[in-house]
Parts: structure tokens; C-alpha cells; sequence
């Protein structure tokens, strides 16, 4: 056995560096992505059990906001709680196995969400452009066949993905630059020819992010117009703000996905790219319920219902 052999064989674990930069604010980040995990986790979580018990939100909108809420409480499960265990106990050893799970999870949920979000602006284009059509359009069963389809396709797709790269060899250095297994900072581990891996990343990256965008901003693009055409200054403003607040978020989540994975790294790129990741891993999860369900009337409306049914219930019982 040779000098490299050993040291392929000694790896049985990385080390995942974090904000180690910011030790002196160890406990202050602690406390952030806790709050960060645990708002996320009860936003997303209420979303669900609202558009499962109210009857009047089982609608297609309703329906695909369910399972971006579900993503999100799966997506935030693999990726923080690892996270702020290292930042509570100092230990951000992490095995091969965990980090290839935690690799896989975090990157057939991140293609499932570019899918959703694109679904989710089609659904609205619909509903605004082609109202006498849209029951037809988005029955329950296309419904089903497009949220299953963003499901399934990344999946598959990532899995392919996740055989290629589990080939690869990696020896020596195991510190691995950022807060949770990525693909690119694994790859800078390896001692394996990477070339093919990082082009397979690249046209994966590529196809599940600039599709989705482009459908979404021209969903949103005729949308906007459609809204223009609105007579009501109010009913325009109360459109506006809400499209807006969608695609701010949407260009965000796509945008950190390209800076991350498809932009040329400049130093300055790179220093930030911790960053541009907790853009589309931490922020969308935990902003995702607020813009597109907590802030939404029939959501509202879903809620005070079931408090009152609730407290009603506990009044009868007491």
C-alpha cells in the first residue's frame, strides 16, 4: 500500500471550518441560527397545518405552497441543526457518510425548490392571465403530476449526480472551508481528476436554475402587465407589493445559486461565498412562509379561525 492509499483510507471524517473567522462571536452566531432554525421550522410548520385543516385553502395555489413549506422544514432540518450543534459544542467533525447524506439532501431539495418556485409562478400566471381557464388548466391532477414531477426529476437527477461524485477519492486534507458539505468545497478535497465532476456540476447547476428562473420571470413579467391593466390604484398597489416581494425573494434564491456555482471566483467572490450560500439555504426557508402564506388574507383569515375554533373547544372542555 502506498503513501496515497494510506491516506485515503485514514479519511473517515471532515471538518467542517464554519464561521470559525467569527470564534469570538461564537456564542452571539449561536443564538441567530437558532432563532434562524426555530422560526423557520414554526413558520413552516404552521403554513402546513393551516392549508391542511382549512378546507377553503385546498386550492392549487394552497397545494403547492404545502410542499414548498414541507421542503423548507426538511431542507433547514439537514443543513442547521448540524451547524449550531458545532457552534454549541465546538465539535465540527462530521463523517464521509453524513457529509455525502447532508450533500445529497441539501442538493435535491435545493432542485426541487428551483421547480416549485417556477410551478408556483406558472400557477399565478394562470390565475391572473387565464382566470375562465384556470380551473381547467390546474386541475387537481396537473396539480399533482407538476408538484410530483419537481419531486421526482430532482431526485433522479441529483442521484445520478451523487453516483459520479461518490467516485471520487479523497485523501490528505479534510478541512472543508464553509458550514455544511457542498459540492464545490469537496471537490477542492479531492485527489481525484475532477475535471468531469465539475463539468456534470456546472450543466446540472446551469439546467436546474436558469430554466426556472427565465419561466418564472416571464410569468411574472405577464402577470405585472396584466396588473397594470387593474383600474382600482389600490388594487394595483396591493398587486404590486406582493409580486414584488415574490420576485425579490425568487432573484435572491436563484441569483446566490449562480454566484455560488457558475460565476468565475475572483478572491473578492470567494471571500463572500459563505455568504451568497446562506442566501439560498438559510434566508429562503425562513422567508419563504412570511411572504408567501403568513402575509396572505385567506391565510390570516385560515388562522383566526382555527384559534377561535380552538379556544372555543378549550372553553367547552374547561
Amino acid at each position: 500500500m502506498n503513501a496515497l492509499q494510506r491516506n485515503q483510507t485514514e479519511i473517515t471524517e471532515f471538518i467542517l471550518l464554519g464561521f470559525g473567522e467569527l470564534h469570538h462571536l461564537q456564542i452571539f452566531v449561536f443564538i441567530v441560527f437558532l432563532v434562524i432554525f426555530t422560526s423557520t421550522m414554526v413558520a413552516n410548520f404552521l403554513t402546513v397545518i393551516i392549508i391542511v385543516l382549512d378546507q377553503s385553502l385546498h386550492t392549487p395555489m394552497y397545494f403547492f405552497l404545502g410542499n414548498l413549506a414541507c421542503l423548507e422544514m426538511i431542507y433547514s432540518s439537514a443543513i442547521l441543526p448540524r451547524m449550531i450543534a458545532a457552534l454549541m459544542t465546538g465539535d465540527n467533525t462530521i463523517s464521509v457518510k453524513g457529509c455525502m447524506t447532508q450533500f445529497y439532501f441539501g442538493s435535491f431539495l435545493v432542485c426541487t425548490e428551483c421547480y416549485l418556485l417556477s410551478v408556483m409562478s406558472y400557477d399565478r400566471f394562470l390565475a391572473v392571465c387565464k382566470p375562465l381557464h384556470y380551473a381547467t388548466l390546474m386541475n387537481s391532477k396537473i396539480c399533482i403530476q407538476l408538484a410530483a414531477g419537481s419531486w421526482l426529476n430532482s431526485i433522479l437527477a441529483i442521484t445520478l449526480y451523487l453516483g459520479l461524485f461518490l467516485q471520487l477519492q479523497f485523501c490528505g486534507q479534510n478541512e472543508i472551508d464553509h458550514f455544511f458539505c457542498e459540492a464545490l468545497p469537496l471537490l477542492k478535497l479531492s485527489c481525484s481528476d475532477t475535471f468531469l465532476v465539475k463539468l456534470v456540476t456546472f450543466t446540472v447547476v446551469f439546467i436546474i436554475t436558469f430554466p426556472p428562473f427565465v419561466s418564472t420571470l416571464i410569468s411574472y413579467i405577464y402577470i405585472i402587465v396584466a396588473i397594470l391593466k387593474i383600474p382600482s390604484t389600490t388594487g394595483r398597489q396591493k398587486a404590486f407589493s406582493t409580486c414584488s416581494s415574490h420576485l425579490i425573494v425568487v432573484s435572491i434564491f436563484y441569483g446566490a445559486i449562480v454566484i455560488v456555482y457558475l460565476i468565475p471566483k475572483t478572491e473578492e467572490v470567494r471571500d463572500f461565498n459563505k455568504i451568497f450560500s446562506l442566501l439560498y439555504t438559510v434566508l429562503p426557508p425562513l422567508l419563504n412562509p412570511l411572504i408567501y402564506s403568513l402575509r396572505n388574507k385567506d391565510v390570516k383569515n385560515a388562522l383566526r379561525k382555527l384559534i377561535s375554533e380552538w379556544q372555543t373547544e378549550q372553553a367547552w372542555l374547561g
